[in-house]
């Protein structure tokens, strides 16, 4: 009997070693195809020759689609989206955004991901966790294969996204010190915005502007000297004429019809870098996440679609190199928690109404300040109903005294909305210091002057248009792109695995 079982068991040690090595060979073979497949399709790739990375700071899904939403509302009724440009890309991927220290992360970091293929802390750019380890960046990598680099953003180009591309500090505050990184980069165009910290957060500093001039870089400011560049201005630092906030350019939205655009940035960019060895132009819509922590509708929709301009031009560039050009369209973050849809207005939206907003939040805010020294001045006491002309010109609303006039009900102030306003206003003529304080007021204004968030607050809820927050989301963004090597970017996977793809595709490995 225990022979038998002997028997048995040698039996079954048999069977079962039989059928593992049959499942090893089975997923060693599956394993050898994957490999054979990869290195298959490896091969099958081109290098691109040139390359364009668009950012949208702070745009997940959601800015696009309001921008599409906002376009279709203004050429019709029906329900149909007017595509942008960027969301007819034949590739599209999802990216989860995450840095070292939080789910909530802010450019530097994210930047950083896309840029170096490493994460990080918040407000660290280009270092890496130990906050001294500088990995080498895309740019840096390209730069050494001979290609041209271009950076160009509508803030200032010492801020987190660009910065993340050309330096490495372990703060995002260090301006001086991101500007002299600049300087000493030696990447051929940067382009948009000034420097925040030209001589230093004390402004005791040398002029970083005379540091990049020594550098060998050509300074331009002018329209006339913007749209004269070619590829004979050699290395250049092209600042828009016109600036608003923080050294960056004007929102769009602010912007005037003659105004230096981001398309005529990544233009020039073009004509600048162009060569025969290649190109990598990095082009950051900034201004969106700005328009996101103000929540502020219109000035984020139209300054999507001022980046879908920009990534027009690359189009039209690689019309003319179909077998050499990449281009890539993606987030950092999502800024905001913006939603199409919100608690007023149930399943209903009403985009053409923010068509009624003439200015972003910034514009109106130097409005409410040239008031507030009217009022000083005059030794006054301002009232809603002297301001009321300025909101109904500039938002289209109108008060509840005169809605039996108004042309259009829907802009008509609730009894409700009025008194937020009100409120709002209260707070706004208030001494900064003498301000209201608390949780319920970090809700209502966030931190941005309580009378314009609330008006735009208001129209973007008549709108059906909401928010969560004055700060950065965690949602996962969007990864489109088109041109050779564009299929690698399909799928999910995590923001650094766009630098490991554009390394793997321009064997840089």
């Amino acid at each position: 009997m225990r022979q038998v079982k002997k028997l048995f068991t040698a039996i079954a040690c048999i069977a079962i070693a039989s059928t593992g090595l049959a499942a090893f060979s089975t997923v060693t073979n599956a394993q050898t195809k994957i490999v054979q497949t990869q290195s298959v399709n490896q091969a099958t790739y081109k290098k691109p020759k040139y390359i364009f990375t668009f950012i949208g700071d702070g745009m997940s899904y959601v800015q696009l689609n309001a921008a599409q939403v906002y376009q279709s509302a203004m050429k019709s009724s029906n329900i149909e989206l007017s595509k942008l440009a960027i969301t007819q890309f034949p590739v599209v991927g999802s990216a989860t955004t995450q840095d070292s220290t939080s789910f909530c992360p802010d450019s530097a970091s994210t930047a950083t991901a896309i840029s170096s293929g490493i994460k990080t802390h918040s407000g660290v750019i280009g270092l890496g966790i130990d906050k001294k380890t500088a990995p080498e960046s895309i740019t840096e990598k390209l730069k050494e294969e001979g290609y041209k680099i271009g950076i160009v953003s509508s803030v200032s180009i010492d801020h987190a996204t660009p910065a993340a591309f050309y330096a490495h500090v372990a703060s995002r505050k260090s301006m001086y010190d991101i500007a002299l990184q600049l300087a000493e980069s030696d990447f051929d165009y940067f382009a948009g915005g000034g420097l925040v910290q030209p001589t230093g957060a004390n402004g005791d500093q040398k002029d970083a502007y005379e540091i990049i001039k020594e550098k060998g870089y050509n300074i331009v400011n002018t329209k006339e000297d913007i749209l004269s560049l070619n590829n004979n201005s050699g290395k250049t630092y092209a600042i828009s004429p016109e600036l608003q906030d923080s050294k960056a350019m004007y929102y769009d939205l602010d912007a005037q019809n003659t105004s230096i655009r981001l398309k005529d940035f990544v233009q020039k960019g073009i004509d600048v870098l162009d060569n025969e060895d290649g190109f990598f132009m990095m082009v950051e819509g900034g201004k969106i996440d700005w328009a996101g922590h103000a929540n502020d509708a219109m000035a984020n929709i139209q300054d999507t679609i001022a980046l879908d301009e920009a990534v027009k031009v690359a189009m039209e560039f690689a019309k003319k190199h179909p077998e050499e050009t990449l281009i890539v369209v993606t987030g950092d973050h999502e800024t905001g928690g913006m939603s199409i849809g919100q608690a007023t207005t149930g399943y209903d939206t009403a985009f053409n109404l923010l068509s009624h907003q003439k200015m972003t939040y910034v514009e109106f805010d130097n409005l409410i300040k040239d008031y507030k020294k009217e009022v000083a001045v005059g030794n006054k006491k301002g009232t809603i109903e002297e301001v009321f002309p300025l909101i109904q010109e500039n938002f289209g609303l109108i008060s509840p005294n005169d809605a039996e006039v108004a042309k259009n009900s829907a802009l008509v102030l609730t009894d409700y909305e009025y008194n937020k306003l009100v409120s709002a206003f209260e707070e706004t003529m208030k001494a900064k210091e003498i301000r209201s304080t608390g949780v319920e007021v970090e809700i209502l204004y966030g931190g941005y002057e309580p009378l314009s968030i609330t008006l735009t607050h208001i129209l973007n809820n008549k709108a059906g248009i909401g928010w969560t927050s004055y700060a950065h989301t965690g949602v996962p963004v969007p990864v489109y792109t088109m041109g050779t090597g564009a299929e690698i970017f399909n799928g999910s996977y995590d923001n650094t695995d766009i630098f490991n793809k554009m390394v793997e595709l321009c064997k840089l490995n």
